[in-house]
């Protein structure tokens, strides 16, 4: 980024359209100022550029006359639309997308900001989220938005990084081998955190360890003197450790609750709706509340507390704002939903699901004291992508829920059969092959007092489920 592009961060301001034109080799209209970076008309907020992103099934040239009908301050574009007056708001370039990346490494190269990157089977979301609460409490925090963490969402998060920024969090994510390196050297991550290693995506990946390695390419964009914070109660962490070094990275920080973890959890008490933690980060003791349940989250909050005070922030304060950690919408959000004769609780675990997430989710379910005459009800839809052992990881669920007393478990889509065939008959409750079939049964099935846990992958579309639940139509997600 040269310096003339430096000196053209707006007064009030994202973008001015002298910088992105000359980020991007674009030509065309200039003398603009953006607030914001959008890629869909929909959420696009007057002022924002709009990027006409090519998708597999839509193409945002076709919006660009609705994206200044909304006030975008231009379109980047590849072609120029027939209208005259959309034609005057447009910059264009020979490729969007590649052009939205150069964006993404222009905003990179012009922010002092300490940078975090988060990936992981699962957890990334969570913690995520988490670094943004305790970091955004000591300094200007840009993170990515839900799970913009692919190929065009962790470029758009980056593209939209406030200038100012002290601290950036960004979750990178991967379907395929070879997704996450280039992510990562655009984000130039001055620490990563790997959650966990799980047979998520194996249908495309083989084994756990290609899955690890496949994680592992978050080390390639390190800064140099960089860290990476691992989880040493994973079965992949001498695997991903080996890859860091590999990669050149100056420190290994591991976290867990055995010996040798660095940030170590020493105590914890887990309550329905938060834990106390008591942990040892870094030399320093802490103890402090998260304000989330479950285990795993507890467990993820070592990494959060590592990778904060990596980054140059107070331990004891990051600490303290754990205790106001709320989950994100679809990962164990909580609601009151009126039943005939009453109401319960629902759980919305709908957005994704993996056998360690679901085993997760199915403890937390266990914690939560039903009403009177209440049962504790799972409702479990498929797990995608587990490739030749989603039989055998489906029917390995039986074990979490009859350890956990469940009382009744409800299941959608066929590889959920071979969980009801392996629970005992006394909790079988309805199974669907869609959720929409569910989803037209559910609220029938629910007594007053119950306590409501829906899980699945998001390709089973489990909100549909949640939607006729809270007495609501169906929203895609």
């Amino acid at each position: 980024m040269s310096a003339a592009a430096r000196a053209e961060i707006p007064a009030h301001g994202l973008w001015s359209g002298e910088a992105v034109a000359e980020i991007t080799a674009g030509a065309g209209a200039t003398g603009w100022t953006a607030r914001g970076v959008s890629i869909d008309t929909r959420t696009l907020a007057p002022g924002d550029l709009f990027v006409a992103i090519k998708g597999e099934r839509l193409d945002g040239h076709d919006f660009v006359a609705e994206a200044v009908r909304r006030g975008a301050a231009a379109c980047l574009v590849e072609r120029l639309p027939a209208e005259a007056g959309s034609a005057a708001r447009c910059l264009r370039v020979r490729d969007v997308q590649a052009a939205l990346q150069a964006l993404a490494r222009g905003a990179r190269a012009r922010t002092g900001a300490r940078v975090v990157a988060v990936t992981g089977s699962v957890g990334k979301t969570g913690t995520k989220e988490a670094l943004r609460l305790v970091l955004a409490r000591q300094g200007a925090t840009h993170a990515s938005a839900g799970n913009l963490n692919n190929q065009i969402g962790c470029p758009l998060s980056l593209a939209r990084m406030p200038p100012g920024s002290r601290y950036a969090v960004m979750e990178l994510g991967m379907n395929h081998a070879g997704e996450i390196e280039p992510l990562s050297r655009m984000v130039r991550p001055h620490v990563a955190v790997v959650t966990t290693i799980a047979p998520v995506h194996i249908e495309f990946l083989g084994t756990i360890e290609a899955i690890a390695d496949a994680k592992a390419e978050i080390f390639a964009g390190l800064e140099p003197g960089g860290a990476a914070v691992l989880n040493r109660d994973s079965a992949q962490f001498d695997r991903l450790a080996a890859r860091a070094r590999e990669a050149g990275v100056a420190r290994v920080i591991a976290f867990g609750s055995g010996a040798g973890a660095e940030a170590r959890l020493l105590s914890c008490e887990l309550g329905p709706d938060s834990s106390q933690v008591a942990a040892e980060i870094l030399g320093r003791r802490v103890a402090y509340a998260v304000g989330q349940a479950g285990r795993h989250v507890a467990e993820n909050s070592l990494a959060v507390l590592a990778a904060a005070s990596l980054l140059g922030a107070d331990i004891d304060r990051a600490a303290a704002a754990l205790s106001d950690l709320a989950p994100v919408e679809g990962r164990g959000t909580r609601a009151r939903i009126a039943v005939a004769g009453g109401e319960a609780l629902m759980i919305d675990e709908s957005y994704n699901a993996s056998p360690p997430a679901v085993a997760a989710a199915i403890a937390v379910l266990a914690r939560l004291q039903p009403g009177p005459g209440g049962r504790r009800v799972a409702v479990l839809g498929d797990m995608r992508e587990l490739g030749e052992i989603a039989r055998a990881a489906h029917a390995g669920l039986a074990e979490p829920l009859v350890a956990h007393a469940i009382d009744v478990v409800h299941t959608v889509g066929p590889h959920m059969e071979a969980l009801r065939a392996a629970i005992p008959a006394a909790l079988r409750g309805l199974h669907a092959a869609t959720s929409a079939e569910l989803a037209g049964h559910i609220r029938d099935l629910i007594n007053p007092g119950d306590v409501v846990l829906v899980k699945g992958s998001l390709g089973t579309r489990m909100s549909a489920v949640v939607a006729a639940l809270a007495g609501q139509p169906a929203a895609a997600h």
